[in-house]
């Protein structure tokens, strides 16, 4: 199978819309992932996950853990951002979700053919079929038909 693979902050969650984010983070708060709100209509998308998925492909996450050095708080992190999925795209049957350290390539972490994010150079680490946040709907829709 074919996998389809989401970053979160900046790509479906809006982590650099909430106030102060970087300092919460900073402080080792887990509020910015929680609060954050979606970005693009999410019923809609995660209406094309579920289409997509019966045609064959995976739908994934993966996603980077802060910029700091605390196991604890990565944990916390990635707790905070799984319920946010549940939270925001309760629809979607995720085959998987990977929430690893900053700076992983995500390529290399992944069985990847398609990637969705926000970051230019995580899709430029991707090489062929990386799209930006914009691109989301167009390309499910492609792959639907």
């Amino acid at each position: 199978m074919k996998g389809i693979w989401f970053d979160m902050d900046g790509t479906i969650a809006d982590l650099y819309g909430v106030a102060d984010w970087l300092t919460a983070i900073r402080n080792g708060e887990t509020r910015p992932y929680e609060i954050a709100k979606g970005i693009g209509n999410l019923a809609h998308i995660a209406r094309l996950l579920n289409k997509v998925q019966k045609n064959g492909y995976t739908v994934n996450v993966i996603t980077w853990t802060a910029k700091v050095d605390n196991p604890a708080y990565h944990k916390a992190v990635a707790k905070a951002k799984v319920a946010w999925l549940a939270k925001h795209l309760p629809a979607v049957k995720w085959n998987e979700i990977k929430v690893v350290p900053y700076g992983t390539n995500k390529k290399t972490a992944t069985n990847g053919y398609i990637l969705f994010d926000d970051e230019e150079g995580n899709r430029k680490a991707w090489g062929e079929n990386a799209y930006e946040p914009a691109d989301i709907v167009k390309v499910l829709k492609g792959l639907t038909k």
